[in-house]
């Protein structure tokens, strides 16, 4: 039975308009707070209490959450007190992925870098599916047959998906969580790998602090003899999602690679400014 002390005119505004009261908008931000606390957890699975502790809820709140959760596949129980992220969470990543700018969009900006600079212009997207990958989705290379560039069918599944090497996946690789890092660095490195990739661990994480803290990557012949390359993160808003990668030849690489650098960075900040342009805006 509702019981009531008020007149109807009296209920605030954001009730009349038919907006949830404000307990209901602090449990939807406490649910919120509790996917987060995966993205900043190490690893897969995790237990109730360090969830609990990195969302700021006593652990009944976090449980009840997470059990709501597991009911609509936001999450999964993996064992006795510990969970994961479920199929619902992987969805929604999906359906947010497919606004992000496709080929249509980001070509145009290809070609200019081919053009400003006479290299070979590559798009690479991070790609989680079976560890952290990276995969290219567009280039522009001019008329240049592709075998000109003397990569093999092994190098493409191998050499240009590993994340530790060339500037284009050491430039992704930089921005990730350092678990992550740390689970790429343990990985072999390939071995069609150029002469110059890094194979020390020291020197390849050292690298990642360079790279941050100068915003691009320089390669040098480290996925193919005879290839250098300048490469430039690409966001969507604060997170990471892929690199623009400018490749020449180590012949042509001109001593000073400002100019290099000036339009691959630019090239990686204007697909960036695509990710945040309404879909309506692309078209």
């Amino acid at each position: 039975m509702k019981i009531s002390t008020a007149r109807e005119d009296s209920v605030p505004a954001q009730r009349q308009s038919g907006e949830p009261p404000a307990k209901s908008a602090s449990l939807a931000a406490r649910a919120y707070t509790v996917q987060q606390a995966f993205t900043q957890l190490p690893g897969d699975v995790h237990a109730l209490r360090d969830i609990a502790r990195v969302a700021g809820l006593p652990e009944a709140t976090a449980h009840r959450i997470l059990q709501t959760g597991v009911d609509t596949g936001v999450f999964e129980q993996a064992g006795r007190g510990t969970y994961r992220l479920g199929t619902g969470t992987a969805r929604a990543g999906v359906q947010a992925m497919t606004r992000t700018p496709g080929a249509a969009s980001t070509h145009t900006y290809l070609v200019r870098l081919h053009q400003a600079t006479g290299g070979l212009a590559l798009l690479y997207v991070l790609s989680a599916f079976g560890g952290a990958k990276r995969l290219c989705t567009d280039y522009e290379i001019g008329g240049m047959d592709p075998a000109e560039v003397g990569m093999t069918a092994e190098d493409v599944v191998s050499v240009s998906r590993s994340l530790r090497t060339g500037a284009s996946g050491r430039a992704i690789l930089a921005y990730l969580r350092q678990d992550v890092r740390d689970s790429v660095l343990a990985e072999e490195v390939p071995p069609t790998a150029g002469p110059g990739v890094i194979r020390d661990n020291d020197q390849l994480a050292a690298s990642l602090l360079t790279i941050r803290e100068r915003g691009y990557a320089i390669g040098r012949q480290e996925c193919m003899a005879g290839w250098d390359s300048v490469a430039a993160p690409v966001f969507w808003r604060d997170q990471v999602m892929g690199s623009v990668l400018l490749l020449k030849r180590s012949s042509t690489m001109p001593a000073d690679l400002r100019p290099l650098i000036h339009h691959t960075l630019r090239t990686a900040k204007d697909i960036s400014d695509l990710t945040a342009t309404p879909l309506s805006a692309r078209l």
